[in-house]
């Protein structure tokens, strides 16, 4: 069983410190890591919950999880794959539940920079919506889309169901693999195949048979109670409170079901929990879909090791090489490369995340999967040592060497 060292916790918690003490550095950390009984090997939190808040971060404090949330959803969708209710590789059964995405059409450029439609050249699958190869972007990363959606533009974060299912195409079906909102698309098959929200089919199936309270898309005053700061860093490198407030606040002052109503769930970037209760759902899979204290399955092994398989054998290089320019630079920096790894690696990608096709020198396993949230925040599951966690922090724009250093120096191995 997977165990921490005292002099590895120590290690651990000291070098979270040096990074929240630093001057504009980042406000607050918390790390929690579990093994697959879900005991916490480390349960830390570091710094203040914002900036100028004379509150000392907690380790049941509640955070944005944005697209953490995908994770979450695929566990979902694999439920209703378990249950013959959806299907990996079926078109008709997609276009059957989301007829949207049968005539969904492709956005192209013209060599004089014009952005145009075009009818896309196959058909959309929920194993591509799950692996992003279904053809979908995010404005905040692909110029061509910002573009086209000018002089009104795109608000992925809006909770409007505009910003997210009236998007076109980047990519014709199956041809690349773009991030996107492909698993908001997720979302809302589950929706449709099961006539319940997101939310209602995510507390009965997930979240109540794992024992957990303080996750959802819509906070309860108490966790609100709990809710960390969300902090933009500024192009000057100095730290403050976003000025404009959440970028997430929809469903922070939705005032009862008739305001929740018209609020997507969404699939892709919608939850907010705090780290231990997602960590229940880590521990969960780290266990083969069981989940050890709770005695309940949510998803069988073979499902779970099918999740963690690369998908996208085909596209070995999918996360290497992209636009070193962000069209949303206040959202996310551009990053060349979204893992460091040798080149002759090839990268993979299981059912909704990075997979690790070979062991890495940041010291994460052979077949790992780990994924990330806008805001900072990075899970990993690594099923051969038996660990897993989540690192969150509530800081804008994504990425950048403040929070890449935590996360991915090899130095900071216990």
């Amino acid at each position: 069983m997977a165990s921490l060292s005292a002099t590895g916790l120590s290690l651990i918690e000291t070098k979270l410190d040096s990074y929240t003490k630093k001057e504009n550095g980042i406000p607050g950390l918390v790390f929690t890591a579990v093994n697959r009984n879900g005991e916490r090997l480390i349960n830390y939190a570091s710094g203040l919950r914002g900036i100028g808040s004379v509150e000392s971060m907690t380790a049941d404090s509640t955070f944005w999880i944005a697209s953490c949330t995908k994770l979450v959803t695929s566990v979902a969708a694999m439920q209703l794959v378990e249950a013959k209710k959806l299907s990996l590789d079926d078109a008709d059964i997609v276009e059957t539940i989301a007829p949207e995405l049968k005539i969904v059409q492709v956005l192209e450029s013209a060599p004089d920079g014009s952005v145009h439609l075009v009818e896309k050249r196959g058909r959309i699958t929920l194993r591509m919506l799950l692996t992003h190869t279904a053809g979908f972007g995010y404005s905040f990363l692909n110029p061509k889309l910002k573009k086209w959606s000018e002089p009104i533009g795109l608000a992925e974060y809006s909770c409007l169901n505009y910003d997210i299912f009236r998007q076109p195409l980047v990519n014709h079906p199956g041809e690349h693999w773009e991030y996107g909102v492909n698993l908001d698309w997720v979302g809302l098959l589950v929706e449709r195949v099961t006539q319940m929200s997101l939310d209602d089919y995510f507390r009965k199936f997930i979240f109540d048979p794992l024992g957990i309270q303080n996750i959802g898309f819509f906070p309860t005053s108490a966790m609100k109670e709990k809710l960390v700061y969300l902090h933009d860093r500024l192009s000057d490198g100095k730290v403050d409170i976003r000025q404009d407030g959440h970028l997430y606040r929809r469903p922070l002052v939705a005032q009862g079901k008739e305001d929740m109503k018209d609020i997507v769930n969404s699939g892709g970037a919608g939850l907010f929990s705090n780290p231990e209760d997602f960590c229940e759902i880590i521990a969960t899979l780290i266990n083969d879909g069981f989940h050890h204290k709770t005695g309940n399955r949510i998803l069988q092994s073979g499902t779970v090791d099918a999740m963690f398989s690369n998908q996208i054998p085909q596209f070995p290089d999918f996360g290497r090489g992209l636009p070193i320019s962000s069209p949303k630079p206040y959202l996310t920096h551009a990053e060349a490369e979204l893992y460091p790894q040798p080149h002759q690696q090839p990268q993979g990608w299981g059912l909704s995340f990075f997979y690790l096709v070979h062991s890495s020198p940041t010291g994460r396993s052979a077949e790992s999967g780990f994924w990330s949230g806008l805001a900072n925040l990075i899970w990993w599951v690594d099923r051969t040592h038996g660990v897993g966690g989540l690192m969150a922090s509530q800081m804008l724009p994504f990425g950048g060497k403040s929070f890449n250093l935590p996360w991915n120096n090899p130095s900071n191995r216990p």
